[in-house]
């Protein structure tokens, strides 16, 4: 409840000043520690890799993996840290981050600003490993070669990160979401698959996918996916449209807006996803979470796992645990035995 209290605090400083004031106060250790045990019921997989829970904090949150056991501490399943760029990036000017406070959502523009490569590895490397934590890798805005930062980050961190999410989806770089297109996603896929078998070991690689999606992007997607061996589709990221019902007046920003606004959005691409996916993909959920029965709509929709961020900014890190405990109690009421049990289930 401090924490939650102090979160909500932060509010008084602009949306930027406050997320790194958080960060600051998360590395020196002043974060929240949940100390309750899982509910076994929440007890799952997610391509291979065991979770106590499928609440997972999405990327965006720690975007130079600065503060993942942190965030584990805090009671996530697993943590995505990044988008990560090869190099450094400022990222688009400021302001360029808005909380819609009448609706409890936010829009970014925020362009990957991330401190590159070699800091992300460097914190990774130095991490002690409590639980799952991914790398989400991106393209920087002025790269000649778009796909090559991909397998650069792929090659830069492998082994360091126990999967990989391939952020095809921001629309806050010019021209990224191009790369959902067949052909395009294709060079993609194909070099990251070379990338791939030229290194030893072997880590889930993930596809973030927006959740703007048009007839017909959906089955190409998963053709695509399944057949360069990626293990699964994170559905959704931001969005650029805009719900008929928003009320801030800050919904004029230009950006992706995420948060609860974009749960209906994001639950029935994923949806979608679910009846093309004949491939045996693992789906995770991500966009709009901020409860319970918002992760278990994610999962009878077709995911896996689920991940939120945003609706912290308005509920505090202590959401988490209620979350699962919100969501331990539905599985139960709804009669599932496991997480396992009510993924698809409709």
């Amino acid at each position: 409840m401090i924490h939650d209290t102090l979160a909500r605090a932060l509010h008084i400083l602009d949306p930027e000043d406050a997320h790194t004031a958080t960060i600051l106060g998360l590395r020196l250790g002043l974060g929240p520690v949940d100390r309750t045990p899982d509910d076994p019921i929440l007890a799952t997989t997610l391509a291979g890799i065991p979770l106590a829970s499928p609440i997972g904090l999405a990327a965006g949150f720690d975007k130079n993996a600065e503060v993942p056991t942190a965030m584990l501490r805090a009671g996530f399943g697993f943590v995505e840290c990044g988008t990560v760029t090869p190099l450094p990036q400022a990222g688009n000017p400021r302001p360029r981050l808005f909380r819609l406070r009448e609706d409890r959502g936010v829009i970014n523009r925020l362009g990957f600003n991330n401190a590159g490569l070699g800091a992300f590895a460097t914190h990774l490397a130095r991490r002690r490993k409590t639980g799952p934590v991914g790398a989400n890798i991106g393209a920087n805005k002025d790269s000649e070669d778009r796909i090559g930062d991909y397998v650069q980050g792929l090659q830069r961190l492998w082994g360091l990160a126990d999967w990989f999410t391939v952020n095809i989806s921001s629309p806050n770089t010019p021209g990224l979401r191009a790369l959902q297109t067949r052909a395009a996603l294709e060079e993609l896929l194909g070099r990251l698959a070379e990338a791939r078998r030229a290194m030893t070991g072997d880590y889930p690689v993930f596809l973030k996918v927006a959740p703007d999606l048009e007839d017909g992007e959906v089955e190409t997607i998963v053709e695509t996916v399944a057949a360069f061996g990626l293990q699964g589709i994170i559905v959704s990221n931001t969005t650029v449209s805009r719900p008929g019902a928003l009320r801030d007046a800050q919904k004029v920003e230009t950006g992706g807006l995420s948060g609860p606004p974009l749960m209906a959005l994001s639950t029935a691409m994923l949806a979608r996803f679910h009846a093309a996916n004949d491939k045996g993909l693992v789906l995770i959920g991500a966009g709009g979470v901020a409860s319970g029965a918002d992760a278990l709509a994610k999962i009878r929709a077709g995911a896996s796992a689920v991940q939120l961020y945003s609706a912290m900014v308005f509920e505090g890190p202590g959401l988490v645990t209620r979350v699962k405990q919100d969501l331990a109690a539905r599985l139960r009421a709804e009669g599932f035995a496991s997480v396992n049990e009510a993924v698809g289930a409709g």
